[in-house]
């Protein structure tokens, strides 16, 4: 589905369509609101989504409410180490026209849709997983020298399952960086799983209406994009990204006792990005350093190498974005 030109937007526009967005997807999931705001904070920035938890957390099902709440051409693919590249991105096939004459025609795969469910992206070998590089940076796809546009907006949201390792092939440092957020699916409270339990086990009518197309989505984005963020803010995240790398001389004391290797800038655009949309969700059109707090863990926890040190001591990339922004003062 191409998306037409983006319409203008008001922020109170920009308000009302995120909330219909966030309405339908909680008829379906219950509970999660961190993260079912990021995913949406994501797809507005026009940024992919790794989505990480243990099985039967609704990873999956969120992926596919939020496909099923907007008018985007969606397709899943299930990465298995037997996926080949040409699976994702297509291939060029031998057909014959009317006049019975053969020539090669390319067979699109589902990267062309708008909206990729990328299920279990760790259980593909390196060089499947590599095939959706060029996608999800350029918006290309490039098949026998021949390049192919994928029409906008294009998300990719991808799970994977921390706990089941063998047979699974991690992310490498290039793909990750690509993930504009990465989301830790939490565990459900009591009360939560008494809902779940009684939505799934019951003939409730769980039919979602759209709440947003794409035109309605680059807008969004568009406005965000537009929105004023102060240098004091903005200087306040560069100063959290230099802290992270260990041998910079802005590197704090947590860098340098736990980070093998500190963010890439992507880490500080998906910051203020994020903190952007934040603050038009709270109807503001000034970003404030909370936006930035909030912001900072999604953006940067899969963009952080800790050393053996930290690892040995069971430290998680978010202990130590803990200590980071502690330990870095928001005005100077």
């Amino acid at each position: 589905m191409v998306a037409a030109a983006s319409p203008s937007m008001t922020v109170v526009q920009f308000r009302a369509v995120a909330a219909r967005i966030e309405d339908e997807v909680r008829r379906v999931i219950v509970g999660q609101p961190d993260v079912i705001r990021d995913v949406l904070i994501g797809l507005v920035a026009g940024g992919h989504v790794l989505l990480e938890g243990a099985p039967g957390l609704g990873k999956t099902l969120l992926v596919r409410t939020f496909a099923d709440a907007l008018e985007l051409g969606f397709a899943r693919i299930q990465f298995t180490p037997d996926l080949m590249p040409a699976d994702i991105t297509g291939t060029n096939i031998l057909a014959e026209d009317r006049e019975g004459r053969r020539q090669f025609v390319f067979q699109p795969g589902p990267v062309f849709a708008n909206l990729i469910l990328a299920d279990e992206i760790n259980r593909a070998t390196p060089k499947t997983q590599s095939a959706l590089l060029e996608a999800m940076q350029e918006r290309t796809v490039t098949v026998a020298n021949t390049m192919h546009v994928l029409e906008p907006p294009f998300f990719v949201l991808a799970t994977q399952n921390p706990l089941e390792m063998e047979g699974t092939y991690p992310l490498p440092e290039a793909q990750l960086d690509r993930f504009f957020f990465k989301l830790l699916a939490p565990y459900p409270s009591s009360a939560e799983l008494t809902e779940i339990v009684r939505r799934t086990t019951t003939n409730g009518d769980q039919t979602l209406r759209p709440a947003a197309d794409g035109a309605t989505l680059l807008a969004m984005g568009a406005l965000a994009r537009e929105t004023p963020i102060a240098a004091a803010v903005t200087d306040y995240v560069v100063r959290l990204t230099l802290a992270t790398h260990p041998t910079g001389a802005a590197a704090a004391e947590t860098a340098r006792r736990h980070v093998r290797y500190g963010v890439s800038p992507r880490g500080a655009q998906a910051i203020v990005l994020g903190a952007k949309i934040r603050a038009l969700l709270d109807g503001r059109l000034n970003v404030a350093f909370a936006d930035v707090r909030a912001t900072a863990l999604p953006a940067l926890r899969h963009r952080l190498l800790l050393n053996f040190e930290a690892e040995a001591a069971g430290r998680t990339p978010d202990d130590v974005l803990g200590a980071l922004l502690e330990e870095t003062p928001e005005t100077i």
